[in-house]
């Protein structure tokens, strides 16, 4: 079953409530927020804002271009929509790395209304503050998502091919472990929308790194062939997805716990911003994570 289920307002236009506010796009990975009291979690879709062509409409980036008031603009919508304040916002300045950083309650609103305030270098978050809203930003890139419902710590993590490598997704298992005292076995993960292997052609310096850990990974099961899919070219189809998976599993979360969907940025542009469809000059989804105040 799918977990990132639409909510019902997005239609791949722009619905308005009353008075012309745009209504946000959104995805809710829906099973969790039964599982877990106050849980939010979730990734953006593209409709539902205000940035004008060709970051139309609900981009949520401050470094593609895009006017920084609209931009901001749709950072609250998405909040508000969500029942957060917009300075709930929190975010980290990507870089395509594996570093972590630790989300205190005086760094709530650290990124929202420019770049130079978000933790700089870093392609995850974790905290266990509720009334903080945790989000990256995305064009094909996978969101990964975290959350320890025994401690109430959650977390999400930005892995394009080169955080895949370097296994931010262990990285983040680790700090859970030894800042919060999460168990592995009671973390619950959820892979987002992202460019799928249909979409997604590799070449050996990227797939001589992703062989690197396809035997580091537990399991005798070859990747090749559900991982990856090599063509006639000398290119490589390469599913980033799985990667992760194999990447959490590694960390000892159990496979139950892992929720992926088949959403391809790539393929459903009527949905998603896609950097490699898009030519690069595109918009960015968010993904977000939050504990609701009590």
């Amino acid at each position: 079953m799918e977990p990132f289920i639409v909510n019902t307002g997005a239609t791949g236009t722009t619905p308005m409530q009353d008075g012309g506010r745009p209504v946000p796009e959104l995805l809710y990975i829906q099973s969790w927020k039964q599982q877990v009291q106050g849980l939010t979690a979730g990734f953006t879709g593209r409709h539902g804002g205000v940035s004008e062509a060709p970051y139309d409409s609900l981009n949520c980036a401050f470094h593609v271009g895009d006017d920084p008031e609209k931009v901001i603009r749709n950072r609250r919508l998405v909040a508000e929509q969500l029942g957060f304040a917009a300075e709930a916002w929190t975010c980290g300045e990507q870089v395509h790395g594996n570093h972590v950083a630790i989300v205190q309650a005086a760094d709530r609103g650290r990124g929202f209304l420019d770049r130079a305030s978000a933790f700089q270098g870093t392609d995850g978050l974790l905290t266990n503050i509720q009334g903080i809203l945790l989000t990256s930003f995305y064009a094909d890139c996978v969101p990964l998502y975290f959350c320890d419902p025994v401690h109430r710590v959650i977390g999400l993590a930005h892995a394009g091919w080169k955080g895949t490598v370097a296994e931010i997704a262990l990285k983040m298992v680790q700090t859970m472990q030894t800042e919060y005292g999460s168990q592995p076995s009671d973390i619950l993960a959820a892979i987002g929308p992202s460019i799928g292997p249909e979409s997604y052609e590799v070449d050996e310096h990227v797939m001589n790194q992703i062989r690197v850990l396809e035997h580091d990974c537990p399991g005798n099961d070859k990747w090749e062939g559900s991982v990856y899919f090599p063509l006639m070219s000398g290119k490589t189809l390469l599913d980033l997805k799985q990667c992760n998976r194999h990447i959490m599993m590694k960390a000892g979360i159990l496979p139950s716990h892992i929720e992926c969907t088949t959403l391809c940025t790539s393929s459903r542009s009527d949905l998603f911003f896609s950097y490699r469809k898009e030519g690069g000059v595109t918009g960015r989804m968010a993904s977000w994570i939050g504990l609701e105040e009590r």
